[in-house]
């Protein structure tokens, strides 16, 4: 990946990216770690050159095979609310996509295990995560629902898509303690939630309504 690729120019500077953080802060993210990885970090390189002019937008945009990149808004929102308890050593990202939500996490995690049950996407995002010099991701293609037993206790939990309900072999693979951020229901009536696993079973807090691609199980080349 070529210096001026990932830095941006015009619609993709470093200025454009300044903006989007003035944003996020006026919208009430407030961790400062969150906002310095999300000016610093390159939206533009994770989603098609054809739309790399509205990487900065507060938009989701499309990325193939029906599936869609976050807006940034809600990238740093599920962000700051994994991280609303103090660092993270190993966190399990459902649903990688172009990778730019796992970018956000490996700077701010100790380790990000990531899924994508689409293959092509789980390629396509390794490889631009490995340019930008993020080594501290392990990648699988597989199935969300079932999660990555082998690595867990997990002390954080993001799932990317949207589940009807609460992913039990999930819940399962949290540590005591741990926080899954997840947006839970069917398209149209879906609500951003915290789940914490306590002494005493799970802890929800639902929050704002959101929009997401749903949760699929099983897997695609």
């Amino acid at each position: 990946m070529q210096l001026n690729e990932r830095l941006g120019i015009g619609m993709t500077s470093q200025r454009t990216r300044d903006r989007l953080v003035a944003r996020l802060s006026d919208q009430g993210i407030d961790n400062i770690g969150v906002l310095d990885v999300m000016r610093s970090t390159p939206r533009h390189v994770f989603i098609d050159e054809a739309l790399a002019h509205r990487a900065y937008e507060d938009a989701a945009l499309p990325i193939g095979q029906g599936q869609t990149i976050s807006q940034p808004y809600i990238v740093a929102l599920m962000t700051q609310l994994l991280l609303s308890h103090g660092n993270l050593n190993s966190v399990l990202e459902v649903g990688t996509g172009c990778g730019y939500q796992t970018a956000v996490l490996s700077q701010l995690v100790k380790r990000v295990c990531t899924m994508e049950r689409i293959g092509s996407l789980q390629e396509g995002a390794e490889q631009r995560l490995r340019q930008l010099g993020l080594r501290n991701i392990e990648y699988r293609h597989g199935d969300g629902y079932v999660g990555w037993k082998a690595r867990a206790p997990f002390d954080g939990i993001i799932i990317t898509a949207a589940p009807r309900e609460i992913p039990k072999m999930l819940l399962a693979q949290l540590a005591l303690g741990g926080k899954m951020v997840v947006p839970i229901g069917e398209d149209g009536s879906q609500a951003l939630q915290v789940i914490t696993k306590t002494a005493d079973g799970y802890e929800t807090e639902p929050l704002i309504p959101v929009r997401f691609v749903p949760l699929q199980s099983g897997v695609l080349a």
